[in-house]
């Protein structure tokens, strides 16, 4: 017996577009879980959750009834970046960012760098890089080098201390602050890190 094929997201959406209504139907069936789950991992609440999973469904279909997709097969991650940009929407309006574990070696660098994101939480994890990115340029110049040199080249305090001229306790001091200064950043300009 002939195996049944599965039809392509981008097929779905030519569909939907010429006018089959069930086109889309099968393309909420089949990313909903993963849409669903990643919405509640950020707001933790289901009311909440299905709200922006509606809002984000509403966002595509006008998109898609305007003719202006063009992801070329690249649907889920399009689908994730509304879902995500309307979570930040949200918790924008409710002043509700979400707090920082208070540890030293901050969560932000393990998300940066975590190679084994797939496509949607790559898309993600480049604006949060690139958001990271303008806000190290805002810490004093000290910090910024002793920071650059421990997330971005994998240095030690050793190596660090070694390339600055000061101790390895002054390295590490430098580093505790500039965390501290990027937490405080971050809160400010309300960057919300996807982990």
């Amino acid at each position: 017996m002939a195996q049944k094929q599965i039809i392509t997201d981008s097929i779905l959406i030519s569909s939907y577009i010429k006018g089959q209504e069930a086109a889309l139907e099968t393309l909420i069936k089949r990313h909903q879980q993963r849409l669903f789950s990643f919405i509640y991992s950020k707001v933790q609440d289901k009311g909440i959750t299905e709200d922006i999973f509606q809002d984000t469904f509403i966002k595509v279909i006008r998109t898609l009834k305007k003719g202006n997709y063009n992801e070329e097969g690249k649907f889920l991650p399009w689908v994730m970046r509304i879902a995500h940009n309307l979570v930040i929407d949200y918790f924008r309006k409710n002043n509700r960012m979400p707090s920082f574990k208070n540890t030293d070696e901050f969560d932000i660098f393990s998300i940066i760098g975590d190679g084994n994101l797939n496509a949607e939480k790559q898309i993600i994890q480049e604006q949060i890089y690139k958001d990271v990115r303008e806000l190290v340029k805002e810490l004093p110049e000290e910090q910024k080098e002793v920071l650059v040199m421990r997330m971005y080249k994998d240095m030690s305090f050793k190596e660090i201390s070694e390339n600055t001229g000061v101790s390895i306790n002054t390295a590490l001091g430098r580093m505790r602050y500039a965390l501290i200064n990027m937490r405080k950043l971050i809160e400010k300009h309300k960057i919300i890190l996807v982990n």
